[in-house]
């Protein structure tokens, strides 16, 4: 831990928008990890089969407190559409994609934000590294500077240099890597959803003849 203190002060002040960038990105990775593991993650299969059931024996009521009991985005989509099943099929289908329209950007949000976080701390770094170099060449060059006190400045300068590139690498580096795994886990959700909203609009629609209304508003 002290040395990691050493190198953060030799950084100079370009240190101190690489920890603000650092502390962003791990709140974003922590929240959206947060959400999409565990708040928005479903077993699919288990799901479907559920659905499979409850419609398959016409009990549509079960099937709608199954989905109030999962909590998830893809239950309250498909939730949407077992309320309306009694309308037409349009109204199913218009009652699921507008439920999907509020889920699905709540699942995107905020994860792109990794990439540019990304960009910003290397770019941070490459700044904290031009001053860093621009002071370094400033002692060398620079006739009011003592020639005993040169080296030592131009030590430092390069220090300065070297600890914002590769503080603002690491920074980098650990944004991309969350906003690949994230952006991975988004879109497993969101084609989960299309995948699944399909087929119990089709159980639904082939099996009409089988469901039970009783508990189911109009």
């Amino acid at each position: 831990m002290s040395g990691l203190w050493k190198h953060f002060n030799d950084g100079g002040w370009g240190m101190y928008p690489i920890v603000f960038w650092s502390i962003v990105t791990i709140g974003v990775i922590v929240e959206r990890a947060i959400v999409l593991y565990s708040q928005s993650s479903i077993n699919k299969n288990m799901f479907l089969a559920s659905m499979q059931k409850c419609i398959l024996a016409g009990d549509v009521a079960k099937a709608i407190k199954m989905c109030s009991a999962a909590n998830a985005p893809l239950a309250r989509i498909v939730q949407a559409g077992l309320v309306k099943v009694n309308r037409p099929d349009e109204e199913v289908q218009a009652s699921m994609d507008e439920a999907a329209l509020r889920e699905i950007p709540k699942i995107a949000t905020r994860t792109g934000y990794l990439a540019l976080l990304a960009n910003l701390a290397m770019l941070s770094g490459l700044l904290g590294t031009i001053t860093g170099l621009i002071k370094s060449f400033g002692a060398v060059g620079g006739e009011s500077v003592d020639p005993s006190q040169k080296a030592r400045i131009l030590a430092e300068g390069i220090s300065e240099a070297m600890n914002c590139t590769a503080f603002g690498l690491i920074v980098a580096l650990t944004a991309l890597i969350g906003y690949a795994l994230l952006n991975g886990k988004t879109q497993q959700l969101e084609d989960d959803i299309n995948e699944a909203s399909v087929q119990v609009l089709n159980l639904v629609i082939a099996n009409r003849q089988k469901v039970n209304l009783q508990g189911v508003q109009s």
